[in-house]
Parts: C-alpha cells; sequence; structure tokens
C-alpha cells in the first residue's frame, strides 16, 4: 500500500486551555489536523482559544473548529467539523467555500450522504469500544468497512483506536485515524503521537512526508 495515512487529533473537552496549548503546541508536527472539540466555550471563547494555538505556533490550517462554523471563518483555521446539529454540508458549503468541511456519521448511508452534499471528508465512528462512549455499542470493522465502500470521500475512523489497533482500521480502506484519550490523557502525549505515527507509517510507504517539517494543514487525502 502506497498512501498517505492522516492522523487526526480531537481535544477530549477536558484540559485547561494552558495545557490544552502545551500539549497541541508539542505534538502538532506528528499529527495532520487537530480538531478544537469544546464544547462548553462560547464562540468568543473558542476563537480567543483558537487564536491562542495559532499564537503559539501552530499552523491555522491545520486547526478544524467542531461544529462553530463562524469560529473558523472569523479565525482563518482550515476547516470545520460538522455534527448533526450543525449546519448542513451544503450550506456551510455555500456560506465558506473555501473552508474544508468534514462530517461526523455513524452509517454507511450517512457516509454516502456527507459526499453528495459537499463534505470534504466523514468522520466515522466509534469504531472500536472506547471510555469517551460508554455504554454505547461500537460499530466494528464490518460497519467501517461497509462505510468506506459507500463514502465518495475519504474517510476518517474514531473510536478506541490504538497504535496495536491502528492496522485493522487501514487495512478497511480507511483514509486516516482520529485519535483522542490515546493522546490527551496520555502521560507523555509526544510519545503516545510518535507511537501513533509509527503504527500507519508502514501504511504510507514513499507517499510520507515530514510531518514535521511541513508548515501546512497536512497532506492531501488519498
Amino acid at each position: 500500500m502506497n498512501r498517505l495515512v492522516e492522523i487526526h487529533l480531537i481535544s477530549d473537552g477536558k484540559q485547561e486551555q494552558e495545557r490544552l496549548i502545551t500539549l497541541a503546541a508539542s505534538v502538532h508536527p506528528l499529527m495532520d489536523y487537530i480538531h478544537l472539540r469544546e464544547k462548553h466555550l462560547s464562540a468568543r471563547e473558542l476563537l480567543s482559544l483558537t487564536e491562542r494555538l495559532i499564537g503559539a505556533g501552530i499552523p491555522a490550517g491545520k486547526l478544524i473548529i467542531n461544529d462553530r462554523l463562524d469560529v473558523a471563518l472569523a479565525s482563518g483555521a482550515g476547516g470545520v467539523q460538522l455534527a448533526w446539529h450543525s449546519l448542513p454540508p451544503a450550506a456551510a458549503r455555500a456560506a465558506a467555500p473555501g473552508l474544508r468541511l468534514g462530517r461526523s456519521v455513524h452509517s454507511a448511508e450517512e457516509a454516502a450522504e456527507a459526499g453528495e452534499q459537499g463534505a470534504d471528508y466523514c468522520l466515522f465512528g466509534h469504531v472500536f469500544a472506547t471510555a469517551c462512549k460508554q455504554g454505547q455499542q461500537e460499530r466494528g470493522l464490518g460497519l467501517l468497512r461497509a462505510a468506506v465502500r459507500s463514502s465518495r470521500i475519504p474517510l476518517i475512523a474514531i473510536g478506541g483506536i490504538e497504535p496495536g489497533n491502528a492496522d485493522r482500521i487501514i487495512r478497511q480502506g480507511a483514509a486516516g485515524i482520529a485519535v483522542m484519550s490515546g493522546i490527551c490523557s496520555s502521560a507523555d502525549p509526544v510519545a503516545a503521537a510518535k507511537a501513533y505515527r509509527a503504527a500507519v507509517q508502514n501504511y504510507s510507504g514513499t507517499a510520507a512526508v515530514n510531518i514535521a517539517e511541513s508548515s501546512g494543514g497536512g497532506g492531501e487525502q488519498a
């Protein structure tokens, strides 16, 4: 296999801002995108946090804002992650034609619809059991594979993904993985980020780029 596999870091909404900024700044060379999923913050607070992250050296193009299209536009972030309660991708595309649009999906049908509505990629999960979704049934590799086949756009998998099982995700055709607690809750986030990068590196082949030297928003989707 000779393609670039992306890694998306999702903030968990549990970190003090200073720690989140320090963590994100330390691991961003190993990540393709960093999603700000801070639901407890107001638009003003989220804008301030985004600006501080950019000020800490994280390229704006690497930042994806969860739900808040207005904050993504105001901050110059690279994209927005749309949930089911967010604007539909078609409406977001009309308002922000140059913004990278992600859509959170949970089935093959939703993955297909996301592409039809103009999303650039979809985030599918949760694949494996995870403490972030306690009591909820994981969707598993079979449904992941069906979603990949149904999707016209790159699919990023999330949920219970660890360095030891990342290869099982990639073998289903996913364009990348998304990680939350595996890095955010780690005692050594940089070491954890390196372990995830090493886990997917074998699938990147000669298409791999030196992420540490990249100042842009990550590689193109395969």
